[in-house]
């Protein structure tokens, strides 16, 4: 990994260089840059973007506890990833985190009903929590969990309740003699995930993956194997495991690390049709996935002007997409293990940031665990 940390870091800085930018006027957060109909009316590439660049932006009046919930808590940990390499930009983001979680909590209101949860707006105080000496962020949680109803069952771009249990649970799990709404919700959710357990809200492939509702599959896949891989390490340290309502199920922290590479190896190969679901990786993976950049041809080969129209012509194509998008994962096989390569089916062939960024941190833990 040392060879690969600087790397690392200079990606997490481009995230939250851009956003310190967008938090720098006080009471004021830029939430969106460019119109999401608009853009994606367009099949371009990202150097040929002309498409108009409309800045939506919260204030007092126009509030978004869930999007500045979000900020604040990817500026709090980024602090903590910076802070042996880089102290004074480690304290520059953990400042402003704490400036953006007070105007969340000052000026309440949702960015977009779409996201109809409160737990992003918590998430953040769990990550500042572990950055203070007083315990005003971690109070906060423990006073406002019920007003999202200890939901245990749900972790993704949306929703963190199961995220929110799992976090605060190393704080409390080692104290046996109390119990604690966050231990017994992160339990319950790893219940519902176990193949043997009568409360699982999952199922499973005959070749093993787990599913639960919704499109691009590999995104429960990926951000529920991070964290069983976290509450395995927690329980651990604390010499538990988890003990499910029906008394005949339980798992212990090594069982839950199996699951999570019997998931882990099924994204990368070890499956029905032996296809690798990160681009690049092995000798057999998508060829046509749902990308821009990977459809059209590059400035080397093509250095004119693609149109925003222009672009269908290659997406419609049935060759090969021309550039490897190397490392991404795109949205997975159906339920049946089935897989089709092809751009239209989005659902399968899209990769997105919400199925890469926990699987970077499965792949973290299974490098060295």
């Amino acid at each position: 990994m040392d060879s690969d940390l600087q790397h690392a870091l200079e990606a997490v800085r481009w995230g939250s260089d851009y956003f310190l930018k967008a938090t720098n006027k006080e009471d004021s957060i830029v939430a969106q840059v460019g119109e999401s109909k608009v853009d994606h009316g367009c099949w371009e590439r990202p150097e040929d973007m002309d498409t108009s660049r409309t800045t939506f932006v919260l204030s007092k009046e126009k509030p978004g506890s869930d999007v500045s919930g979000e900020i604040a808590a990817a500026l709090a940990a980024s602090s903590i990833v910076f802070l042996n390499t880089d102290a004074t930009y480690s304290k520059q983001l953990l400042d402003r985190a704490k400036k953006v979680f007070d105007f969340a909590n000052k000026y309440r209101g949702k960015y977009s009903d779409s996201v109809g949860d409160a737990c992003p707006f918590y998430c953040d105080d769990n990550y500042m929590a572990t950055k203070q000496t007083d315990n005003y962020y971690g109070d906060f949680v423990q006073q406002n969990i019920q007003s999202i109803g200890y939901g245990f069952a749900e972790f993704g771009w949306a929703n963190k309740d199961a995220g929110i249990n799992v976090l605060v649970s190393q704080w409390v799990i080692k104290d046996k003699s109390k119990s604690s709404p966050f231990v017994d919700s992160a339990n319950r959710f790893i219940c519902s995930l176990l193949p043997q357990s009568k409360q699982k809200s999952v199922w499973y492939s005959k070749g093993g993956l787990m599913f639960k509702p919704g499109g691009s599959n590999l995104q429960h896949a990926t951000s529920i194997s991070f964290l069983m891989i976290v509450y395995a390490s927690y329980l651990r340290s604390a010499g538990q495991q988890v003990n499910c309502e029906d008394k005949s199920v339980s798992a212990t922290p090594d069982q839950l690390i199996t699951l999570a590479r019997s998931q882990t190896d099924y994204i990368l190969g070890q499956n029905p049709l032996g296809m690798s679901y990160m681009v690049g990786y092995g000798n057999k993976f998508p060829q046509k996935i749902h990308h821009r950049g990977s459809t059209l041809p590059s400035l080397s080969i093509h250095p004119q002007k693609i149109e925003c129209g222009e672009g269908y012509n290659y997406f419609k194509l049935t060759t090969p997409n021309p550039n490897i998008l190397t490392g991404s994962v795109v949205g997975g096989p159906a339920d049946d293990d089935s897989f089709l390569d092809s751009q239209y089916n989005i659902s399968q062939s899209e990769p997105t940031t919400y199925i890469n960024a926990p699987f970077v941190g499965v792949l973290a833990y299974f490098n060295k665990p």
